[in-house]
């Protein structure tokens, strides 16, 4: 009897394109990957109105596990709102608004992410810092590989929907995975959730090995 194929989505994080999973490989008689990408957003569109466009437009299967990173961690949690998910994972990402670092909470109450220089987006290394943490020091060939969504209106909504993101508990049925290093989402190792020792924002891609080994145990389980 043939073993049914696991079909498995991989939102990347914000500004990143899905190349940042290239490195994650799980047993292919076990699991189909595929990757999703941003779209851009129309214009004043809420995240839960994106979500279902995304369902609408890149997921065909049923009964599938969803993995987002960081902005695309926050996008599953909405996408499951309006799906059956075999599993969820998020990914150095936060489980409520109430894990946003202070800085985020206070543009929020500011609006001041309203006046960020996204038209500066030419600029990798204000890029870099939003999207992954860090600063670009030698690594700035591997950001401008990674970090390729430079649409101003994409950014716009993307760090506004992060700011502004209600969920106030975090989702009972997702698996919460995060670095003991992450610099953006720095409180988000409290409660339920598995944390790699070492694990930086960027950890899906320098940490992939522990993916690989763990995922399909966790898919399983």
């Amino acid at each position: 009897m043939k073993q049914e194929i696991i079909n498995v989505y991989l939102m990347p994080g914000m500004a990143a394109n899905p190349i940042i999973f290239e490195h994650i490989k799980l047993p292919e008689d076990q699991f189909k990957i595929h990757w999703l990408e941003w779209m851009i957003p129309n214009k004043k569109e809420t995240l839960e109105s994106y979500a279902k466009r995304m369902i609408a437009t890149y997921i065909k299967h049923d009964d599938i596990v969803l993995l987002g990173v960081s902005f695309g961690g926050i996008l599953v949690q909405e996408i499951s709102k309006h799906l059956t998910l075999r599993k969820l994972f998020v990914v150095s990402s936060v489980k409520s608004k109430h894990e946003l670092p202070k800085r985020m909470k206070v543009m929020k109450f500011t609006k001041a992410y309203k006046i960020l220089p996204t038209q500066l987006v030419s600029n990798i290394d204000f890029l870099a810092k939003y999207a992954f943490g860090e600063t670009v020091t030698k690594r700035i060939e591997l950001y401008k590989k990674y970090l390729s969504v430079s649409d101003k209106r994409y950014l716009d909504w993307a760090i506004e929907n992060v700011i502004e993101w209600d969920q106030e508990e975090p989702n009972k049925d997702a698996i919460y995975i995060h670095g003991d290093k992450d610099a953006v989402f720095p409180h988000s190792c409290v409660g339920n959730c598995i944390v790699i020792k070492g694990g930086t924002h960027i950890m899906v891609i320098n940490k992939y090995k522990w993916f690989n080994e763990n995922l399909p145990k966790l898919i399983l389980q």
